[in-house]
């Protein structure tokens, strides 16, 4: 493989602090990869068209940024549901399809890609307990956060003692839907329609997922922050699913936002 700088990824100081020094985490942006073309940079997409070689050292250089081996990468086969998986000991690189992950085990890596879908870190340093959920606007509206936050509690976490973080996702200014779209999701509660304003097309909307997502975990009674980072303007520093589409490129990277117990 190339030589290439090692991933920096961006991290919450808040996550940080309230973890206790027991949970190390970190946003990966595209930043450290061998990829190439379409995917320049750090892409980790098993599903993607790039070449596998190439996935896999990326894939690599993110366990190895948390100081462990590849097969100790968790990640899941994600299909927009509300299903939450646990890894124990027992854990041996299955990939289910779900969408969130949670574990009290050391030295395992909760990893969740996306591009423009919301990527949420949780930790409960005191109690030992993580998860890692890709929201987007489906999983989100379908209980995937508030999922992961039950699957936490059920491992010995506390509601009050969880944080969540979301990290590089599509933001409000870079999000239009049409009009099925909004009426699908007041239907669902007709308070969502704060969640958006007016588009220059006609009969469209913008949608704030961050938003949206924020209010659901903060509902569900944990602390919750928002790292506020666009996914679809900044093309240097992230993959972007709709960027992509309206450029009309064939394929799309993924970027990893991961999160793991450190060992003693």
């Amino acid at each position: 493989m190339q030589d290439s700088p090692l991933p920096t990824p961006i991290e919450s100081p808040l996550l940080n602090d309230v973890a206790g020094g027991r949970v190390r985490h970190g946003f990966f942006t595209r930043q450290g990869g061998v990829s190439e073309g379409l995917y320049a940079g750090l892409n980790v997409g098993i599903g993607s068209d790039d070449d596998r070689l190439k996935v896999i050292e990326n894939r690599t250089r993110v366990a190895g940024w948390f100081g462990l081996p590849l097969d100790k990468l968790a990640t899941v086969h994600q299909v927009h549901s509300p299903d939450v998986f646990v890894v124990d000991e027992t854990y041996a690189g299955e990939r289910p399809q779900v969408d969130a992950m949670v574990t009290t085990v050391a030295g395992v890596v909760l990893g969740v890609l996306s591009a423009d879908c919301g990527p949420i870190l949780f930790a409960d340093g005191e109690n030992g307990v993580i998860g890692a959920a890709h929201a987007g606007w489906k999983g989100a509206l379908g209980g995937v956060l508030e999922n992961t936050i039950e699957a936490m509690i059920s491992l010995g976490a506390a509601r009050e003692r969880i944080t969540a973080v979301l990290g590089p996702s599509i933001g409000p200014r870079s999000y239009e839907v049409g009009p099925e779209f909004v009426e699908r999701f007041l239907a669902f509660d007709p308070g969502y329609e704060e969640f958006f304003t007016a588009s220059q097309k006609p009969g469209h909307a913008m949608f704030d997922l961050p938003s949206l997502t924020i209010r659901r975990l903060k509902a569900a009674g944990v602390r919750a922050e928002n790292l506020d980072l666009d996914t679809y303007p900044d093309a240097e520093r992230f993959f972007s699913y709709r960027r992509t589409t309206h450029a009309r490129e064939p394929d799309y990277g993924r970027q990893i936002s991961a999160i793991s117990i450190r060992e003693d």
